[in-house]
């Protein structure tokens, strides 16, 4: 009950919400860069939306489906095939055994995300199927994947209920030009009236210095009062350094627990899904927002979710029930019948 990977693609890994809980022993917290991506993806297939997915990054794999399961694809388009044929992104899709799964090249965003029913059959490692790179662990070995891999699923469903309904609208992808809305801080203070203005009014590029820990940008020096070095703290997840050269990096899913750089700014949660499609080259501007305003993003879109969350698997379950009139000495009683597999 597996898929064999034939080729690996350029970086694909296996990766879920993360693995928190553990920063302050040290430990990054990696996961998807795309939560959201990644959640859709498990939406689609009937898992929990932390379950471990394949994260591929511009040039997908192709695997081969030793056992059959439905899968789905969100997030940036790498141009999906089943057997040379194209299916459509954000679609429950069910594959038989002997199958294969390619991709034809990028067309939208930057990372892709593989869900597959029942979830992944690799290892927990501090309660998360993760794959951290740089710290070798995690995933499937600790690394991204190779040609011979095979990769057992937990629990493969050949079928789902009413699988055409199981479908959503492709979330939205950047292109050449990217707002991001931050939040000021913690070590706004560390700047100069005029860096904090070069930030929020200046257009700053992805270079090719970008992976998962980290997006360094290119554009307008930014100013500090005295340099960019600070004691040591905590890194969230979308904080924005800035080291004494004044160039800006927005620290990403692989980031490490502490940095000793000033940090201007942390980009809100609803908006790192768009960072994290956004390829070397895009550009950037930021706009402050409070943390109010950030929240109630964050609970809009938890609600859209949710929404999202309850039509697929109420059409589901609603397709899959047949109703009855029964007669019964004189009486007559509405049946309804779920099947259950």
């Amino acid at each position: 009950m597996s898929i064999l990977v034939e080729q690996g693609g350029l970086l694909t890994t296996v990766q879920d919400r993360g693995r928190r809980g553990w920063q302050q022993y040290g430990v990054p917290v990696a996961g998807a860069m795309d939560q959201q991506a990644m959640m859709l993806a498990n939406l689609l297939v009937d898992n929990d939306e932390g379950e471990a997915v394949l994260e591929a990054t511009v040039l997908g794999p192709a695997l081969r489906f030793q056992t059959a399961n439905v899968f789905a694809v969100t997030g940036g388009d790498l141009s999906p095939q089943l057997n040379g044929q194209v299916i459509p992104m954000y679609r429950a899709v069910a594959a038989g055994a002997g199958d294969k799964l390619t991709f034809g090249g990028l067309k939208t965003g930057f990372r892709a995300y593989i869900a597959f029913a029942g979830g992944l059959d690799v290892p927990l490692v501090m309660n998360s199927r993760s794959t951290h790179l740089r710290g070798k662990f995690g995933g499937y070995e600790g690394r991204r994947l190779m040609p011979g891999d095979e990769i057992g699923f937990a629990a493969p469903r050949p079928t789902l209920p009413n699988l055409p309904a199981r479908r959503c609208d492709p979330e939205e992808i950047p292109g050449a030009e990217l707002w991001l809305r931050v939040i000021r801080g913690p070590q706004d203070k560390a700047f100069t009236p005029k860096g904090l203005d070069t930030f929020f009014s200046s257009e700053y590029t992805i270079t090719n210095e970008c992976d998962r820990t980290g997006a360094k940008l290119e554009g307008s020096g930014i100013e500090h009062v005295k340099d960019g070095n600070i004691i040591s703290d905590g890194i969230a997840f979308g904080s924005v350094q800035v080291p004494s050269n004044g160039q800006p990096i927005i620290m990403l899913a692989d980031r490490l627990p502490t940095g000793g750089y000033t940090k201007i700014a942390t980009v809100i949660s609803v908006d790192i899904p768009r960072l994290a499609q956004s390829k070397p080259g895009t550009k950037i501007r930021f706009r402050e927002v409070s943390v109010q305003q950030a929240q109630d993003l964050y609970v809009q879109a938890m609600g859209r979710r949710r929404e999202l969350a309850q039509r697929i698997r109420g059409a589901a379950v609603a397709a899959d029930v047949r109703r009855f009139l029964v007669r019964l000495e004189g009486r007559e009683y509405q049946v309804s019948v779920e099947r259950c597999e």
